[in-house]
């Protein structure tokens, strides 16, 4: 926990109170009544200390500048964490005391309480792949499979046949266009890039490009999943952006976490049942994410499929995970690798 402590300033967002502002430092957060991390089964309990015994009308209480309640006088205030984001919580204070405020803040963590379940897997087929295709998006399409790939110079959309690895169809991206993530929505691709802030949209019939669309907030695009409503995107961070497919507008968004430990590097992503399975950059496992709090419920250890591949100077890391409905199985793969395969996840 970190103490960011301020004088009154600056008004907190979304309040509406009117006062003048001082220079004495008279109230502070009491830290020896938080801890450093919370979940969200949890209860805040927040007080403020005043050793100068100064008296106190109320005390205006915001988490992430959002206000969460109030006290009177010095009483305790305490908060339910439930509906709380998983990550760091900056909580503020604004103390009303004889027509001036006094501000203080400081910040806890709140983590996951759920043990993530550790997952085996049954391998059922395998098949050839291109190890020129640097993976990065792979998902089924009415029973078929496309690829999106990466790399400035070979980035492609691609549609397949996972049983003779043979491409069928390929669309080749400018060169100066990092190819990333894929996702199917409303019969349309939407394929990312990975620093233009751009995605591409195709007609998921032709491979038409339909139209651009720029990133409405500055981001990296890494992964791209849907729920049939909304796309999903990973940056390579611990968060999952919830997007507006029209205009790519940021509807919400969730911060992954194991445990106490964010799960960053979150690549390639894809849904499945109400769940965001996920790979993690440089890491030869699989993630299952509940999307609604960013809770990590289940982890499988796939690292022993890169010792089926051949290896070649360019054979990079695991990813790329498909979702056929029609066998209820899985296809996953690596960047570069000669090698996919069909599995079985065993929940």
């Amino acid at each position: 926990m970190k103490n960011y402590k301020a004088l009154a300033v600056i008004l907190l967002a979304g309040l509406s109170f009117s006062c003048k502002t001082t220079d004495e430092d008279f109230f502070t957060i009491n830290e020896s009544k938080i801890k450093a991390q919370y979940t969200t089964e949890d209860i805040l309990n927040l007080e403020v200390d005043n050793p100068k015994t100064q008296k106190i009308d109320s005390v205006v209480y915001t988490i992430n500048d959002k206000k969460v309640g109030s006290s009177k006088s010095n009483s305790s205030f305490s908060f339910p964490l439930k509906n709380q984001k998983l990550g760091y919580q900056n909580i503020k204070a604004a103390i009303h005391y004889d027509g001036a405020t006094e501000l203080d803040s400081t910040r806890i963590e709140v983590i996951s309480n759920l043990e993530p379940k550790i997952l085996k897997f049954t391998l059922i087929n395998t098949y050839p792949h291109d190890n020129k295709a640097y993976t990065q998006g792979l998902e089924f399409y009415n029973g078929v499979l496309y690829e999106g790939t990466g790399q400035r110079g070979e980035s492609t959309l691609r549609k397949t046949n996972y049983k003779t690895g043979n491409i069928d169809l390929k669309i080749d991206l400018e060169p100066r266009f990092f190819g990333e993530g894929i996702t199917f929505l409303n019969d349309k691709i939407y394929q990312l890039t990975w620093e233009e802030t751009t995605a591409f949209v195709y007609d998921a019939k032709t491979l038409k490009k339909i139209k651009e669309l720029p990133y409405a907030k500055k981001i990296e695009g890494w992964g791209l999943t849907n729920d049939g409503k909304y796309l999903y995107q990973s940056d390579g961070s611990e968060k999952i952006y919830k997007l507006n497919p029209e205009d790519l507008s940021v509807v919400d968004y969730v911060n992954v976490y194991s445990k106490d430990t964010k799960v960053k590097s979150l690549n390639e992503l894809e849904w499945v049942d109400g769940k965001i399975y996920s790979n993690v950059y440089l890491k030869n496992a699989i993630v299952i994410i509940n999307p609604t709090n960013g809770v990590v419920e289940g982890v499988v250890n796939l690292a022993e499929l890169e010792s089926k591949t051949t290896p070649i100077a360019e054979r990079d890391v695991l990813n790329g995970i498909a979702y056929n409905p029609a066998t209820k199985t899985f296809f996953v793969t690596g960047k570069n690798w000669d090698k996919m395969f069909e599995i079985k996840i065993n929940q």
